[in-house]
């Protein structure tokens, strides 16, 4: 007959005398089982789990529109947030050079309304250009249709 580990495993552990639990001096609970709020919950386990940072960098992208402004928001989108590079892709070239422009005025709006998140530069695209280089009318090593205009 084969030996059901998940079982031995359970019978063990069930088996084992419990441990007492270390109280700490701000613990509200007597019980384990007593009720907790989730907020409670919920930060204890950021803190335990070091996710302060990344739910910084996580607010970045949910609450662009407060940290930017809604003009700004609505002609830019933060994309990526790589090494303390933030990607923000624009919908003209014009609002490209407007955000270059912001560029240090930026980077302390998002340090300040998003405490936590490493934001040390910004990448800033502008909207994406359709590539001339390709199709049946296309010369290898050269320019592509705009080479003739003058």
């Amino acid at each position: 007959m084969a030996r059901d580990l998940a079982r031995e495993l359970y019978k063990a552990f069930r088996n084992q005398p419990r441990r007492t639990r270390s109280h700490s001096v701000d613990e509200e609970r007597v019980k384990i089982d007593d009720p907790q709020k989730f907020s409670d919950v919920l930060g204890e386990l950021i803190v335990k789990r070091d996710w302060r940072q990344g739910l910084a960098e996580g607010n970045i992208f949910t609450d662009w529109n407060k940290i930017v402004g809604d003009d700004l928001a609505t002609h830019s989108t933060p994309i990526a947030l790589v090494d303390g590079e933030l990607t923000i892709q624009t919908k003209s070239t014009a609002w490209a050079t407007q955000l270059e422009i912001m560029r240090d005025e930026l980077i302390k709006t998002i340090s300040n309304s998003a405490p936590g998140a490493l934001v040390e530069s910004l990448r800033i695209l502008g909207p994406n250009a359709p590539s001339w280089k390709k199709g049946l009318r296309t010369i290898k090593n050269a320019r592509g249709p705009r080479d003739t205009y003058g």
